[in-house]
C-alpha cells in the first residue's frame, strides 16, 4: 500500500522484488487518485482510500483463494489500512498489517510538504485540493476517530518499522502503535548504522526490508542487523 504522491509501481521497486524472491505472492494497487492527476496518488480523503483497498483486498483473495491477506504499507498506507480494518471489516480478511514508517497519530502538514521535492511536478498540486495532507495533520477528524478507543483492532498482528531519522512523520515515535499484538521497531536500535529517513526506509532499505519479512512469517524470523543489507 503506497504512500502519499506514491504510486503502485515506484513506491515498491525494491521491496516487492525482495519479497517474490522470498515466495511471497506481491499485489499492490493505486489508491486516492484525483482527477486529471495521473502518477502521483495517495491525495484523496483516506475514508474513500480505506474503501479502495477493501475493494482490492477482496479481489486478491478472489484470485489466490485465501481466506486472510497480509498487509505492507509504506507512510499514509502504513496508516490508512487501520481505518479498513477498523470501520471496513478488514480485520476479518488481515493476518497483519507492517507499516513502515506510518503516519498512524500525524504529523505537521511543513513534514509532508518535504515530500515535495523529491517527486517533481508534486509541488504543483498543492493548488488543488488534497485531503490526504489534511487527514493526516495531528489533530485530525480522520486520525481523531481512528485512534479513539485503541490504535489496534483484535485479530490483527500489527509491526511498525521506524527510524530516527524520519523528516516527513515526526515525531518518529508518534508512528508507533499501543496495544495487544503490536511490535514497535526502530531500525537504529537493530543497526546504528542505518541512516534511512522517511523514503529510504520504503524504497531500498535492506535492513527494513528484513524486518518485513520477519514480521511477515514470526515463526521463521532471522536476527536482523546491519549484516542484513547482504541478505
Amino acid at each position: 500500500v503506497h504512500g502519499t504522491f506514491g504510486n503502485s509501481v515506484d513506491n515498491w521497486l525494491g521491496l516487492a522484488p525482495y519479497l517474490k524472491n522470498r515466495g511471497y505472492c506481491v499485489f499492490s494497487l493505486d489508491y486516492g487518485q484525483l482527477p486529471g492527476v495521473p502518477l502521483f496518488h495517495g491525495l484523496g480523503p483516506v475514508e474513500k482510500s480505506a474503501e479502495q483497498l477493501a475493494a482490492h483486498v477482496d479481489k486478491v483473495l478472489a484470485a489466490t483463494g485465501a481466506t486472510e491477506t497480509d498487509l505492507v504499507g509504506h507512510s499514509q498506507g502504513g496508516m490508512m489500512p487501520r481505518y479498513y480494518l477498523k470501520f471496513l471489516g478488514g480485520a476479518a480478511e488481515v493476518n497483519a498489517l507492517v507499516g513502515i514508517a506510518p503516519s498512524n497519530h500525524g504529523t505537521t502538514l511543513s513534514g509532508l510538504t518535504r515530500l515535495l521535492p523529491y517527486f517533481p511536478g508534486a509541488e504543483d498540486l498543492l493548488n488543488e485540493h488534497t485531503p490526504a495532507l489534511a487527514d493526516q495533520v495531528v489533530g485530525s477528524d480522520v486520525l481523531t476517530r481512528l485512534n479513539a478507543g485503541g490504535d489496534t483492532v483484535p485479530g490483527v498482528r500489527y509491526t511498525v518499522l521506524a527510524t530516527k531519522y524520519d523528516e516527513v512523520v515526526t515525531p518518529y515515535r508518534g508512528q508507533f502503535l499501543d496495544g495487544p499484538g503490536v511490535r514497535n521497531v526502530l531500525l537504529q536500535d537493530l543497526c546504528p548504522l542505518d541512516l534511512s529517513e522517511h523514503l529510504a526506509i520504503g524504497l531500498f532499505d535492506r535492513i527494513a526490508f528484513h524486518e518485513v519479512t520477519n514480521a511477515l512469517d514470526p515463526a521463521h524470523a532471522t536476527p536482523t542487523t546491519c549484516a542484513s543489507v547482504f541478505g
